[in-house]
């Protein structure tokens, strides 16, 4: 029952994603919309990770098998995509570097940033009273 009412969960923030997409004018796509609901519900605390986790994680632990009907459909159409294979190869080579470099720089640099921020904290005599409570 609990998965049940997990999934119920996860569906009705798809769906609300879908109904945004139909409602708004926005290039965006449904999927979009409802990550950002589901992520407005965490950082409002309206929805605990624990409502939802168990659900989430069965999803992950399946999803290469999720993947298996669009390699099909790609090696279904290898006649047309043979003429492109090289430049399109090579476009997801590049865009795949070029996506774990910036993820890579924009990690270092939240890391850099939460470090300044704990020294900050730490210099100041009142706040790392309430925050080193250890």
């Amino acid at each position: 029952m609990k998965y049940l009412k997990e999934f119920a969960v996860i569906l009705g923030i798809t769906l609300a994603g879908e109904w945004m997409n139909h409602v708004l004018p926005l290039p965006v796509p449904a999927g979009v919309y409802g990550l950002f609901l589901m992520l407005l519900l965490f950082c409002t605390k309206a929805l605990k990770l624990e409502q939802v986790e168990a659900a989430g994680n069965f999803l992950l632990e399946i999803m290469p098998v999720l993947f298996v009907p669009a390699a099909v459909g790609l090696m279904d159409s290898y006649g047309q995509l043979k003429q492109v294979l090289v430049p399109v190869f090579l476009i997801c080579l590049i865009s795949t570097v070029v996506v774990m470099a910036v993820t890579g720089k924009v990690a270092e640099g939240m890391m850099k940033l939460q470090g300044n921020k704990e020294e900050t904290l730490k210099s100041v005599p009142e706040c790392s009273k309430s925050t080193n409570k250890n």
